[in-house]
């Protein structure tokens, strides 16, 4: 079974298209979405229609997606333009996309499998943190009861393992390094490549798939990973996309010019 794990899509649907052709090339079977499927981009209706019209057995709530479906404006904590960006949303969306929003848990074990989806943290989800290094990850596997969780929210990827108590030495977690590219050649993001992690037994991993909508780690390329469960492998996938017609939709739509920018540095 093949499973696609996308987050933060934001509205941006030029990115989405990308990533659910390149799901339909390597044929996943089934979708789990991280949330934020809304929010700084110019097409959340959009993105929020194709995300629903998929097979998903999982999907949880992003910090975006919840104010987005809430009433309140003042969303204490959130910069200026995201601000702008949400109370936009709003406007975009009918009461029967907003419910739905409303609706999703925080965080889901996936039924019948062994996944865990979570938007920001396992420890506390509801005040959005965010896992850069080991110290938080420790703090996730705390709460984590399955060999694999997957979560969003930095759109940064990032990803940890943790040895089982057999294997147990002073670094029992530990960056898995091979999962970001840290040091891209200049011509790297004008074409698509992957990075694949193979799974070992007893191990448990938390990784973050990075951003299909905004990525923030100077990669402007849509991220996103697909679980094969057949044969215990996890790709992340790196793809490029119409950036210059998302960023014309943001400025049409009268949104910051500073979420249009930021697309193209990966910011």
């Amino acid at each position: 079974m093949k499973y696609a794990i996308l987050s933060d899509v934001h509205g941006n649907l030029e990115a989405l298209k990308v990533v659910l052709a390149k799901c339909m090339e390597v044929q996943v079977d089934e979708y789990i979405s991280l949330g934020d499927i809304v929010g700084y981009n110019a097409n959340p209706k959009e993105c929020l229609d194709r995300m629903r019209s998929l097979k998903l057995v999982g999907a949880v709530k992003g910090n975006h997606d919840e104010y987005a479906a809430s009433n309140d404006n003042t969303m204490e904590g959130f910069n200026p333009h995201a601000r702008t960006a949400v109370i936009w949303t709003k406007s975009q969306l009918p009461p029967e996309d907003r419910a739905w929003l409303a609706s999703l848990p925080m965080r889901l074990t996936i039924k019948g499998t062994l996944i865990t989806a979570v938007h920001a943290t396992l420890d506390s989800p509801d005040t959005w943190g965010y896992i850069f290094d080991v110290h938080h990850a420790a703090d996730n596997f705390a709460y984590q009861f399955t060999p694999l969780c997957f979560i969003g929210h930095s759109h940064v990827p990032v990803a940890f393992c943790k040895k089982p108590i057999a294997l147990y030495s002073e670094r029992m977690i530990t960056e898995i390094e091979e999962w970001v590219d840290k040091n891209p050649s200049p011509g790297a993001f004008l074409k698509a490549d992957s990075v694949s992690i193979d799974l070992e037994p007893g191990f448990k991993y938390l990784l973050n798939v990075g951003s299909v909508g905004q990525p923030r780690n100077k990669d402007p390329r849509a991220s996103f990973a697909i679980y094969d469960s057949d044969v215990k492998v996890v790709t992340r996938y790196r793809l490029p996309y119409d950036i210059r017609t998302a960023q014309e939709k943001i400025i049409a739509s009268g949104l910051p010019e500073r979420l249009a920018s930021r697309l193209e540095r990966g910011t």
